[in-house]
């Protein structure tokens, strides 16, 4: 029972990075910034996801 509860936390984060990542590629910053964000995000899945909610690029800003 306990491994369907993991691989439902294992699709929210996958999604949330894939909305992460678009949102990365949306945004209007530096190619540059994109990149170091879209590494910190597939390489650090939750944590980057975090990171980028609180602290990333938003549209219309230089984050």
């Amino acid at each position: 029972m306990n491994m369907g509860y993991n691989n439902l936390w294992g699709l929210l984060i996958i999604a949330g990075d894939i909305w992460a990542i678009i949102n990365i590629l949306q945004s209007s910053v530096s190619n540059e910034k994109k990149l170091v964000w879209i590494i910190a995000v597939v390489l650090l899945p939750l944590l980057g996801l975090i990171l980028w909610y609180f602290l990333g690029p938003r549209n219309g800003s230089n984050a």
